[in-house]
């Protein structure tokens, strides 16, 4: 299902031969020898999850090491092709000098204690570069995420999502700001997750996988069947242990 509640499409890919062979090859020989080095506690995760075969256990733990970096080409483009567009968005708004515009700073959130801060983001990341497309480059994930909040629809959202996402299936642009903040939102628990190689084999990835794709999608056609193209997770989600 879609973050806007209808059936994702299933897009057919090419599958490339090596993906297989890559699967069929990489059997788990010394499970004890991989174990030690994985650490008990580690591997323990696995274990309990094959209940107790622990050859089992290993050919996961390698399943969800294989799936978490084949999930970083769709989630790449993900973010490059949201963040570029929140990029023309607040261009539009406050012109291409925007990190250093002070009106847009001040529309930022700025929380106290620990929980992220665009604000503090934006002003750190701005203080280390001298250009826009240096400071977009470095901005987390989590700012991007923080634009697609309802204090920024009448500023920059209401006039401009529809077209910078066309690509929408007649949702409003209320609708729309929505579906991109909560799709960002499980890709960003997700990379971090991937981030410090944490299990990921209990999450629905290909409902993770579909939310990559439609924000592709959202923003160009062309480029989302390209994406299709060259990931291969899709296939990988088909070879779990």
């Amino acid at each position: 299902m879609s973050a806007g509640g209808g059936l994702r499409p299933q897009v057919p890919r090419l599958v490339t031969p090596s993906v297989r062979s890559q699967s069929a090859a990489a059997k788990p020989t010394d499970t004890a020898a991989i174990q030690a080095v994985l650490s008990t506690p580690r591997a323990n995760t696995y274990i309990s999850a094959a209940g107790g075969d622990t050859a089992q256990a290993m050919a996961l733990y390698g399943w969800n090491a294989r799936i978490a970096a084949a999930l970083m080409l769709p989630s790449h483009f993900a973010e490059i092709s949201t963040r570029n567009a929140v990029d023309e968005a607040i261009t539009a708004v406050y012109g291409p000098k925007w990190p250093w515009n002070q009106t847009f700073q001040q529309s930022l959130p700025s929380p106290k204690g620990h929980i992220y801060n665009p604000q503090r983001d934006l002003i750190q990341t701005r203080s280390r570069e001298q250009t826009t497309g240096k400071v977009v480059a470095e901005l987390k994930l989590s700012f991007w995420q923080a634009m697609f909040t309802a204090r920024h629809d009448e500023r920059i959202w209401h006039h401009q999502i529809l077209s910078l996402f066309p690509n929408t299936a007649g949702k409003t642009a209320k609708e729309l700001r929505k579906q991109v903040r909560d799709d960002l939102e499980v890709i960003r628990k997700l990379r971090n997750r991937i981030a410090h190689h944490e299990p990921i084999f209990a999450r629905d990835l290909s409902d993770d996988l579909a939310r990559m794709l439609d924000l592709v999608e959202l923003r160009s056609t062309a480029t989302a069947q390209w994406v299709r193209q060259m990931e291969e997770a899709s296939t990988i989600l088909t070879q779990r242990p």
